[in-house]
């Protein structure tokens, strides 16, 4: 249940993520979270269990959390930079108080997403998730072209407030997406 909340969480980031990019002339493609389902399954041993696309070959790693706890960019691809990208976005866009920390996929399609966050009880977790990865990502992500042609800011420490979105050029307010309890 947990895992199906955070990567489906991520994937309406991604989603409003992607609505902005695609405003932008010349971003080009982004990356696309799937969606993780809880199924039922009243008469296995294992009644529960998770279902998400096939994604028609093996993952690659693009952004992860090694062993030692460090965030690691797999290359300098197009589509390990957007991920890179979409984690600036996500951190300004929560003011600090989530990050993305794992993308895998086949091309565009990401799946096996985790989050770091200092937000208690956020999709469920009794406890802050991981929030050492916030200030690191903070002191180790470099600005890419992707950074720059969407207008995000060099990422500072922030201070836990109300989310909204870092996109400069935008014409009309959006609130911010709902966290689920």
């Amino acid at each position: 249940l947990q895992e199906c909340k955070i990567q489906n969480s991520s994937r309406e980031y991604c989603k409003i993520f992607a609505a902005e990019a695609r405003a932008v002339p010349d971003f080009g493609a982004v990356p696309e979270i799937i969606p993780l389902y809880l199924i039922y399954r009243p008469a296995n041993n294992i009644p529960y269990a998770t279902m998400e696309e096939d994604l028609g070959g093996p993952c690659e790693q693009y952004c992860v959390t090694e062993r030692d706890g460090s965030l690691v960019a797999r290359g300098t691809s197009e589509i390990v930079l957007k991920c890179c990208t979409f984690q600036h976005w996500v951190y300004q866009w929560t003011n600090g108080n989530i990050l993305v920390t794992d993308m895998e996929g086949v091309g565009w399609k990401m799946t096996n997403v985790r989050i770091a966050t200092n937000l208690k009880g956020y999709q469920g977790l009794k406890e802050s998730c991981f929030p050492s990865l916030l200030e690191q990502f903070v002191a180790a992500h470099q600005c890419n072209h992707y950074c720059s042609i969407l207008g995000l800011k060099t990422l500072e420490p922030a201070k836990p407030k109300g989310s909204k979105s870092p996109s400069m050029g935008r014409k009309s307010a959006q609130s911010s997406p709902q966290l689920q309890k």
